[in-house]
């Protein structure tokens, strides 16, 4: 990373704060087209995760101002949350209160701790495959995504290790090992991003279950949520947490050769030679940042580093820029990509390469900041 582009952004990270508030903020694109009031979600979960991680990195109190009033905007008193129901039963929805433990040690505020125990109730009803993994929402069912994976489990494993004595840490492993059983192509050592268990679906094999492509992004979520649940994993389940970083290991692994020269990986990751095919931001810094941040804790050999740090560089060689006004965009970010619905998203190569691209969109943006607070390490 050159003192350029560090310079860059940093005026990028004051400008989104600048032109984002609660109730609207400028890095959600899914909530400006739908011009629909914010609620609970995962997208500006990310962003506040990042945001809290650059307070961690830099000690500036205006960052964990900013979280703090975002998030203060949907935890109440009670430790009810504005907007968030249980009974939505959405995994989507675990993720951000990932940011409640550290609120909660910041603050000692009990409202966050409520606000945590409340979320942790959704675990207990959320409907699971026969094989014992949660759906990936009350709307799919019988599916495993991998995005999932990242939503709810690092949340799943600290909450158990924090206020249950770990009670329910073997079950966590558990969904890993079924992702790794029914999931994996054991050919590319990718993952696809979806399964149903009753093999009902459109979308996917009747012999496997399986979706049939390897999308970028599901596979970054998929990469982190290793990361992330195995630092979140304590030291006495030491099988369990090794486990972890051996499947981290293998799928980093078998992600190397398909990483393009200059730094980047492609929305669908094996189908680099297809014309449709284009190199994809938030996927690539999911993976960057999951990289770097697994080197520093101790779970990938220090030369991975190396593949984190061309994966961060490609992003900011190729999609920071500036507009004609002089502020700062991150661009190359696929908007949404997700599997049945309404709109009969089936998974093939032309779904996905038919979902809008756009710039400055946090499920590109804060894993790009996440990153980029892992790159600081290095300069």
């Amino acid at each position: 990373m050159t003192k350029e582009t560090r310079t860059q952004i940093e005026e990028y990270i004051e400008y989104l704060l600048s032109e984002s508030t609660p109730e609207a903020p400028m890095w959600n694109k899914e909530l400006v087209y739908d011009k629909k009031p914010n609620k609970w979600n995962y997208i500006d979960g990310c962003m506040i995760t990042a945001i809290l991680r650059l307070y961690s990195i830099t000690g500036e109190e205006r960052y964990f101002d900013f979280a703090k009033n975002f998030i203060d905007h949907f935890v109440q008193e009670d430790g009810d949350i504005r907007t968030y129901s249980v009974e939505e039963y959405n995994l989507d929805n675990i993720n951000t209160a990932s940011n409640l433990f550290f609120l909660y040690d910041k603050t000692g505020e009990e409202k966050y701790r409520l606000a945590l125990d409340k979320v942790r109730t959704q675990l207990d009803g959320m409907p699971r495959t026969k094989s014992g993994s949660f759906w990936h929402k009350d709307i799919y069912p019988n599916q495993v995504w991998l995005d999932g994976l990242y939503m709810a489990e690092p949340f799943y494993m600290r909450y158990e290790t924090r206020f249950r004595r770990m009670e329910k840490c073997q079950d966590v492993i558990d969904q890993f090992r079924n992702v790794e059983k029914n999931m994996r192509d054991p050919k590319t050592g990718l993952y696809y991003h979806g399964y149903d268990e009753s093999r009902e679906m459109y979308w996917c094999d009747k012999e496997t279950g399986l979706s049939p492509n390897f999308w970028l992004r599901s596979i970054g979520w998929f990469t982190l949520a290793l990361v992330e649940t195995a630092e979140a994993t304590d030291e006495t389940l030491y099988y369990e947490k090794r486990y972890l970083q051996k499947l981290l290991e293998q799928l980093v692994d078998a992600l190397i050769p398909f990483q393009h020269e200059g730094g980047m990986f492609y929305q669908i990751v094996d189908k680099g030679e297809d014309p449709r095919n284009y190199l994809e931001t938030s996927g690539t810094a999911l993976i960057s940042y999951a990289i770097l941040k697994a080197v520093r804790l101790g779970y990938l050999m220090p030369r991975y580093a190396e593949i984190g740090k061309k994966a961060f560089d490609g992003i900011s060689e190729r999609y920071l820029s500036k507009n004609e006004d002089g502020t700062l965009k991150l661009s190359g970010i696929c908007l949404v990509a997700g599997l049945g619905g309404k709109n009969h998203r089936d998974g093939s190569l032309e779904y996905y390469f038919s979902e809008p691209v756009v710039e400055n969109e946090a499920k590109g943006v804060a894993p790009y900041l996440l990153a980029y607070t892992e790159m600081l390490a290095y300069v």
